[in-house]
């Protein structure tokens, strides 16, 4: 490892957190939210020789939000497969408030899937709709059923069929081998697109879902790389002398902010994709890294130590104003908008480590939403219901989950090797 990686490793520990070993290929609830709605899936008929369990996935999608919580399978007396099969009291004797029922059939090769939304306490039907799909795109209609089903209940728009990134690092030492993964919202279908054996840091999402900036040393030294995710075809963005790291794409998709120390300490920086011109945001002696976008792009937030530790700065790129929005401990980092621009999620450092928080940002109470102790990375879901992270579990790196309100919580699985750095997507429209 060259004397500037080593450098520059030494001077984000004060902002990353080492991981372990990868998740095994279990989606782990950890904690359920005492405010979860009741809600059963019953399984599909004519289901069981599918290759994937539809009512399942659909299932465990609304557990994992932390807005439901789903009635197991053995303590369903009755399974019917269409609205007119429903005999709402017996659902309201087991609390039930919403039920999803369906049926399965096959025509050539696809799968036509009929499935209905019932509110139990009314006595009603939400929703009646046929999806078709192949066999390999069952988990995605899965999916999208989820996010119907979501939108109907909570009227906000599910976020299930949305995707993750993230790095893994297998091997020790000079044998460490590194890879870019993409992978369903989750975590299943995990595909690498990228390979090095040197280090990949900091992917983080365009706009349209369709390209993923990140951070390789593939040269022997950090530079800023875009790569179009359906063909794999890449750019360089940047190759500075020095530092080069965590990019972030503007909401509107034609600018990148980032970190550069190319005219002395780390700075924030914003280029113009189609021009390349860069326009320095930050000025100073002190760390300035890790920006992220306001949702209407007006301003950005970061990480600076310029107070003695890391805290989070805003800085309306409009009027240039800076102001110090985190005064709760002496660490707080990685800082990532709401999509509604109200508040933001960070790693903050407690009595008990390193934990994902949020902080309302008209207010500025923080509150810890986990209770692990070596959390890093948060990425917030596009509807600002969950938030992602990687964090370790009995020395074992793992991706964590925590639904906005901290009231639930989950294990996601991964590809083998120490995970870091998840990144959500957008929506794909």
């Amino acid at each position: 490892m060259n004397v500037l990686k080593t450098t520059w490793l030494a001077a984000m520990l004060m902002l990353f957190t080492s991981l372990a070993q990868a998740a095994d290929l279990t989606i782990e609830i950890t904690r359920g939210s005492d405010r979860a709605t009741p809600i059963a899936v019953v399984p599909l008929a004519d289901g069981e020789a599918l290759p994937q369990d539809i009512a399942q996935i659909v299932s465990d999608d609304l557990e994992r939000s932390g807005y439901f919580e789903p009635l197991a399978r053995r303590d369903m007396f009755a399974r019917p497969a269409s609205g007119e099969e429903v005999r709402f009291g017996d659902w309201r004797a087991l609390d039930v408030r919403y039920l999803v029922v369906g049926r399965v059939s096959r025509e050539g090769e696809d799968y036509r899937i009929r499935y209905e939304l019932m509110d139990v306490s009314g006595g009603s039907r939400l929703i009646g709709e046929t999806v078709t799909a192949g066999r390999q795109g069952l988990r995605d209609a899965a999916h999208y059923m989820s996010d119907q089903i979501f939108e109907e209940i909570t009227d906000i728009r599910g976020a299930f069929s949305t995707r993750i990134a993230y790095v893994t690092s297998t091997g020790v030492g000079d044998n460490t081998q590194y890879a870019l993964h993409v992978a369903d919202a989750d975590g299943r279908n995990s595909q690498q697109i990228l390979s090095s054996d040197e280090p990949i840091m900091s992917p983080s999402w365009s706009p349209d879902a369709g390209k993923l900036a990140y951070v390789s040393f593939e040269t022997g030294r950090p530079a800023i790389y875009v790569q179009e995710i359906a063909s794999g075809r890449r750019v360089r963005a940047t190759s500075f002398e020095g530092l080069n790291s965590a990019p972030a794409w503007s909401p509107d998709g034609r600018r990148l902010a980032m970190s550069l120390s190319k005219d002395g300490q780390p700075d924030i920086y914003v280029m113009d994709i189609g021009s390349r011109d860069l326009e320095r945001i930050t000025t100073g002696s002190s760390i300035e890294t890790e920006p992220d976008w306001s949702p209407d792009g007006r301003s950005l937030v970061f990480t600076s130590d310029r107070s003695g530790g890391p805290q989070i700065y805003r800085r309306d790129l409009g009027s240039g104003e800076e102001q110090r929005i985190t005064f709760t401990g002496n660490y707080n980092a990685r800082a990532r908008f709401a999509p509604d621009g109200e508040a933001i999620f960070l790693i903050h450092r407690g009595n008990n480590g390193y934990q994902v928080a949020r902080q309302d940002l008209e207010s500025g109470r923080l509150v810890a939403l986990t209770d692990s102790r070596q959390d890093e990375s948060p990425s917030v879901a596009p509807n600002g219901t969950m938030v992602i992270f990687a964090t370790q579990q009995g020395g074992n790196g793992v991706l964590g989950g925590v639904s906005a309100d901290g009231r639930a919580s989950f294990r996601l699985p991964a590809a083998q090797g120490d995970v870091r750095e998840p990144a959500w997507s957008p929506f794909l429209n």
